[in-house]
């Protein structure tokens, strides 16, 4: 007699289920579209940086390191190794987040290395802080991890506006603003809606993706997407062993104290920005809270690959925000979506020409495919924010954190001058830093009290006790 127990489920809606390719394929593209331009963006900008000082062909591997990267530490994610892995549905990449503290150390004499050495030290604490993260979780409860998620959504709602309006820097980009640029990001969004709120079955799962495919063929016939990068990019290449810094000094990895400090505070940082991104992963998608083996495993997968991106040139990695954002709205959480995912982006390390066809998207279109992903992170933010008590002192940390966190980004660069770099490099070059900071001390430091104890206190205050 056959055991139907041992069927095995073929739901897109299970972690376990084992959906058939093409149900599964048009998820893992929209996770691959949603990822790629951050995942190379960050190489981008540090190969600007460092200008002569590296080799065009460094810095076209920097970018394809940044995918060999990706895929190789959302695998560790979706399959695991030992105790290392969350085996939650999430997608890992180069991260936005660390951009400010790379720039300011490719600025100097230590440059890659030193960037690289950095990194190296921060990926162990990583491993250090998922090790202990059950024993700490107690000080990340569902109202601050909320709070960093939300301020994480709230900060990519820049980015992603940026996008819309073309990207890059508007003083280099003549197009920045364009209405062309504006007229394709809201066709992509108006696409993304009605597929998501109209449509059924597959077109509903797969709304991102169809946006950016008509919009793309649109761009196309406007003119707007240039494929010079399609055609210079090479067909084939292969991970090497620290060739960023055999490219400046014959080798050798350096460890700046400065560059270590910064670099392990922002990994700490990013620590509870995964516990963060872990959470709306598990909410969005799981109706539940991540379990503390699945918190340690993902943030101990995180500093294995980002010591694993630092020995093959690839720069530090973290969840993407844009893509527990997907989770939320589509509530696909199959592995094997995942793991097709994971293998795509493999894939376009080999071939810089698949890399350098994804490239070629317009901006705008990114920007809105996401703006809509983006809100959806800020909304997962909410749901663990309001899952505490929404007492005076829980909504006054709250505030705070969020009101410091976006104002300190929102003012001009001179409000800051008289505090030292590092100062500067760590509290104000992301939102997120801030307000996990100040909702992690304040909620320490003020007394606990819940909205029956602040209640019979203003009732002794009426009573005149």
């Amino acid at each position: 007699m056959k055991d139907t127990n041992a069927v095995k489920s073929t739901s897109l809606f299970e972690l376990d289920g084992n959906p058939s390719l093409g149900r599964a394929l048009p998820i893992s593209l929209q996770h691959l579209l949603a990822m790629v331009v951050g995942n190379t963006l960050p190489a981008i900008v540090v190969a600007n940086t460092l200008g002569d000082r590296i080799s065009p062909q460094t810095g076209v591997y920097l970018i394809q390191a940044a995918m060999f990267i990706a895929a190789i530490t959302t695998f560790l994610q979706v399959y695991t190794l030992g105790p290392i892995g969350a085996r939650l549905p999430v997608i890992m990449g180069v991260s936005f987040a660390y951009i400010p503290v790379i720039q300011s150390i490719a600025a100097t004499d230590a440059g890659l290395p030193g960037i690289l050495g950095a990194q190296i030290v921060g990926g162990a604490v990583a491993i250090v802080v998922g090790l202990v993260i059950g024993k700490i979780r107690r000080f990340f409860p569902p109202m601050v991890a909320g709070t960093v998620v939300i301020t994480i959504g709230l900060g990519l709602y820049s980015v992603a506006l940026n996008y819309m309006a073309g990207g890059g820097n508007p003083e280099i980009n003549p197009n920045y603003g364009s209405f062309a640029n504006w007229g394709i990001a809201f066709l992509t969004l108006a696409i993304v809606l009605i597929c998501n709120m109209y449509a059924k079955g597959i077109i509903k799962l797969a709304a991102i993706l169809i946006g950016i495919i008509v919009s793309y063929i649109v761009a196309v016939a406007l003119g707007m997407v240039n494929f010079d990068g399609v055609a210079n990019a090479a067909w084939f290449t292969l991970p090497k062993f620290m060739p960023a810094v055999a490219a400046i000094d014959g080798g050798g990895l350096v460890f700046p104290g400065s560059a270590v400090a910064t670099m392990v505070i922002m990994y700490i940082v990013n620590s509870v920005q995964a516990v963060g991104d872990l959470s709306s992963t598990t909410i969005g998608g799981l109706d539940r809270e991540p379990t503390d083996k699945e918190l340690s495993g993902g943030i101990m997968a995180n500093g294995v690959g980002s010591i694993i991106g630092a020995l093959i040139g690839g720069l530090p990695t973290a969840t993407y925000s844009q893509n527990v954002g997907i989770v939320a709205m589509t509530k696909v959480v199959s592995l094997k979506v995942f793991k097709i995912t994971a293998l795509i982006i493999l894939i376009a390390g080999f071939i810089p020409k698949f890399g350098a066809i994804m490239l070629s998207i317009p901006q705008a279109i990114i920007g809105g495919a996401t703006v809509s992903v983006f809100a959806q992170i800020t909304m997962s933010g909410m749901r663990l924010i309001t899952s505490d008590e929404m007492s005076v002192r829980n909504t006054t940390i709250v505030g705070l954190g969020i009101a410091l966190g976006m104002g300190v980004t929102s003012i001009n660069e001179a409000a800051f001058a008289s505090f030292p770099d590092w100062f500067n490099m760590v509290f104000t070059s992301s939102p997120v830093i801030l307000a996990t900071i100040v909702v992690f001390f304040l909620n320490l430091i003020l007394p606990k009290k819940s909205i029956a104890e602040e209640q019979a206190e203003r009732e002794a205050m009426e009573q005149g006790e």
